[in-house]
């Protein structure tokens, strides 16, 4: 925590001290200094969509993101560099822990925290600042909030109980905080996220129809996987009613649409993902622009490291830094399934000009989806949006929560139908349908999971929902698309690695442990 309060510093956020200096500097501003026009709290705000929440989605050409990390512990994500990229061998090999990845997990707690700490000083002072509308007050902090939230669920989620710090520092006092239980996190981001839709007067459509700033359903489509998430381990606070409501908030408005294939495989639904800013589908995106900030090396991974000797990229290098093991690729039905076709979700071929003669390349299957033509072979800079809440898990979300509220209704059986029929492109929706009626809850409820993996598999869920469920998808190779759920406690993974209940959270840096003394490790580390 005291790097936080450095930074704070840092940034001028304190008043210098009257005795050393008879003005104030002019490269610095007081806490009232700053928030002394509208425009400073615009910028206040503005500040988190770009630190915010991207940090833990900046993709590394060699070690990938961190929110690619549960990819790789569950063993069904590899890298190409993993003999550089020390985090990846611990986590397939299960050996990490707070001191070989202490610098790894610093990384993402004090990214964490230094955004908690930005959105805490907007929320205390945005209210207060000159000239602001009651409905520009209400708007901003709805943001502010709404970012807060989202950095204390990726804590809770990866560490558990974490320090839950909702004051802007200014002073030493309190430096040391203890970690709150993750019942008690989960409370305050609720908390958050139930104003910002309730009480922050957004709009409840699309991000980019409104001017990419988080909407109402952006709030909304993150309260309800906070919901999904609660009634799951370790909280099991049972509030799968809570989900579905929040999930259908957004799916009863209208506003939205699962973006629906063409007459071909190259115009299908996850083409127009792959190249598309602009969507009804889309809830919440994390947007760049390359002349500022670019999305840089995501394309980068969408091919092998040998790739590079063809010499054809505008990069300086490819890496398949997410690449999918053969069990990850057996869940989906070839037969039946768009989205494991060549050039959807995955690719393994490349076809290019070579002297004049056509070339083309085979290769172990790498992500597609990320695959931007211009930056590749043109710029070498991607100015793709990261979507990181799609209608699509808004409905299955839906669906699993209504199973589990209220039973297996035509309601959740037509949204979980909804996201199925569209990768099943040639098959009637009726017998998609057939196939999901008559289900008991439990077996509905699997079938979600199936989809769930099948359909966000490259937007880092995969982990997310072992935790939560406690249990792990395994497949077979020879049948593929099917798919049965076991325990993960106990499970060995492909790499013959055996998980233990510790493995279920991440363990705390030590070096941050030193930094505060109160910091208790996770058990089993």
């Amino acid at each position: 925590m005291k790097k936080l309060l450095i930074l704070i510093l840092t940034l001028g956020v304190l008043a210098s001290c009257d005795d050393f200096l008879q003005e104030e500097p002019r490269d610095e501003m007081s806490v009232d200094q700053f928030f002394s026009y509208p425009s400073h709290a615009y910028n206040a705000v503005n500040i988190l969509y770009r630190d915010g929440a991207p940090t833990f989605y900046r993709t590394g050409v060699y070690g990938g993101s961190r929110a690619m990390l549960g990819g790789y512990i569950s063993g069904l994500f590899d890298n190409d560099y993993k003999g550089q990229e020390v985090h990846v061998q611990h986590s397939q090999n299960l050996t990490l822990n707070g001191d070989n990845l202490a610098g790894y997990f610093d990384g993402a707690w004090d990214n964490c925290y230094r955004a908690i700490s930005r959105a805490n000083l907007a929320i205390a002072n945005i209210a207060t600042t000159p000239d602001l509308t009651d409905t520009e007050i209400k708007q901003l902090e709805a943001e502010a909030r709404f970012f807060r939230a989202f950095n204390y669920f990726y804590l809770v989620k990866t560490f558990g109980d974490v320090p839950l710090i909702l004051e802007a520092y200014s002073s030493l006092e309190n430096l040391y905080v203890e970690r709150t239980p993750a019942a008690q996190v989960y409370a305050q981001i609720v908390t958050d996220l139930e104003y910002a839709v309730n009480q922050g007067g957004l709009d409840n459509v699309p991000m980019h129809e409104n001017d990419f700033r988080i909407s109402k359903a952006s709030a909304a489509a993150l309260l309800a996987d906070v919901y999904l998430n609660m009634s799951g381990y370790p909280v099991q606070d049972n509030k799968y009613t809570d989900a579905a409501n929040a999930a259908k908030s957004i799916i009863n408005s209208g506003n939205f649409a699962l973006i629906a294939n063409g007459a071909t495989e190259a115009e299908s639904a996850y083409n127009v993902m792959r190249t598309s800013d602009n969507e009804s589908e889309y809830i919440y995106s994390i947007e760049y622009d390359a002349s500022i900030s670019g999305n840089y090396w995501q394309p980068a991974i969408s091919y092998p490291n040998s790739a590079t000797a063809w010499g054809i990229f505008a990069y300086s290098i490819t890496n398949n830094a997410y690449k999918p093991s053969p069990e990850l690729l057996a869940i989906y039905d070839a037969d039946k399934d768009l989205r494991i076709q060549n050039k959807q979700f995955f690719h393994s071929t490349h076809t290019y000009i070579e002297d004049g003669v056509e070339v083309t390349k085979t290769f172990e299957t790498a992500p597609y989806l990320w695959h931007n033509d211009d930056a590749l072979f043109e710029t070498g800079q991607n100015s793709k949006d990261l979507v990181v809440y799609r209608y699509a898990e808004v409905l299955l979300i839906a669906a699993e929560a209504i199973a589990k509220s209220e039973g297996v209704t035509n309601e959740a059986i037509g949204y979980l139908a909804d996201v199925r029929s569209r990768a099943y492109w040639q098959t009637d929706r009726a017998d998609v349908v057939a196939g999901l009626t008559g289900l008991s809850a439990d077996d509905f409820v699997k079938e979600v999971w199936k989809e769930r993996l099948r359909e966000l598999v490259l937007d880092y869920k995969i982990w997310s929902d072992v935790q939560r469920t406690h249990m792990y998808p395994v497949t077979d190779t020879a049948n593929k698309g099917e798919i049965s759920f076991t325990d993960v406690v106990d499970h060995t993974t492909i790499w013959g690695k055996t998980f233990e209940e510790k493995h279920l959270l991440f363990p705390i840096s030590e070096n941050e442990r030193q930094r505060n003394p109160n910091l208790s490790q996770n058990t089993g580390y």
